[in-house]
């Protein structure tokens, strides 16, 4: 076991990456073969290395949540300003036009609903129905300090060994339980144990204080999570400050289908990630568009 005595907090998050990466456009990940290399950058722009994913794969333990009661009417209209799609096997076959030329982020853990407990997953797709559905990503949920903790990232560690023999990464999602602290020291935590245990990717929330020290201290990209619905100022300015602060994308559900004006959120977002459009500015895009 190891020595927990003198455990140290880490301090030093600063400086330039060093060693070599070669000319992919991701941190970390450029010694990986063409097929995980190819996969994503179906997420995220070769431009620029970053990402807007729209996430609506809610239903998956919430069911039809609001804004998602009809994903033909909602979401399909708003695939084409997005560069990735988070989504379930049961949305993506039954609802998204197999012509949307999105990367496709597959939700692959599930099991309980709202009505239990949230951590207790499992894989819920197989290897071979993500290639048969040609996901460019395999989304699973990583549950570190709860009492599922292990079993969840046991879920992500076969992920990533069943996903490297064809090809596809893995993006861990960090969750948080409701009595877990959300600041800089556990999301530094749980992001760095994903990555170490082969993520390729890892979705997580932003907090104020310390966010450059998470994703400086994980060596693979990190996507925001959106999180509950806020003013759309407010949560233009989390996704502002966030790639200010080291993210590579932001992964956006509830703050754009559930925004008065979907269309003209998710556009103020791209512009945040992509043109760097201050939060300002980008508000006033989203008034723009949503007259």
């Amino acid at each position: 076991m190891a020595d927990l005595d003198d455990l140290r907090e880490g301090t030093n998050f600063g400086g330039a990456p060093v060693g070599a990466q070669g000319a992919f456009h991701l941190k970390g990940l450029g010694g990986q073969d063409w097929g995980m290399r190819a996969r994503l950058s179906r997420i995220f722009d070769p431009a620029d290395g970053k990402t807007v994913m729209l996430a609506f794969d809610h239903g998956y333990f919430q069911g039809p949540t609001s804004g998602l009661e009809r994903l033909d009417q909602s979401i399909v209209p708003l695939i084409p300003q997005a560069d990735a799609l988070m989504l379930t096997r049961g949305a993506l076959r039954t609802t998204i036009p197999a012509e949307n030329g999105k990367g496709i982020v597959l939700r692959a853990s599930g099991g309980p609903s709202v009505l239990t407990d949230l951590s207790n997953e499992e894989i819920a797709v197989s290897i071979d129905d993500a290639v048969r559905v040609d996901a460019a990503a395999l989304a699973v949920q990583v549950f570190v300090g709860s009492e599922n903790e292990t079993k969840s990232i046991k879920n992500l560690t076969t992920l990533v060994d069943q996903g490297q023999n064809v090809g596809i990464p893995v993006l861990a999602v960090t969750a948080v339980g409701k009595d877990m602290v959300r600041d800089a020291r556990y999301f530094r935590l749980a992001t760095r144990m994903s990555a170490e245990l082969g993520a390729a990717f890892v979705k997580t929330y932003y907090v104020e204080d310390g966010f450059e020290t998470i994703t400086a201290a994980c060596p693979v990209p990190i996507v925001i999570a959106g999180g509950k619905k806020v003013e759309e100022k407010a949560a233009l300015t989390i996704a502002y400050r966030a790639m200010q602060e080291g993210a590579a994308g932001v992964d956006m559900g509830r703050n754009v289908f559930q925004s008065a004006h979907p269309s003209a959120m998710l556009a103020a977002v791209r512009a945040v990630v992509h043109e760097n459009l201050t939060p300002a500015e980008a508000f006033a895009l989203y008034e723009e568009l949503s007259h």
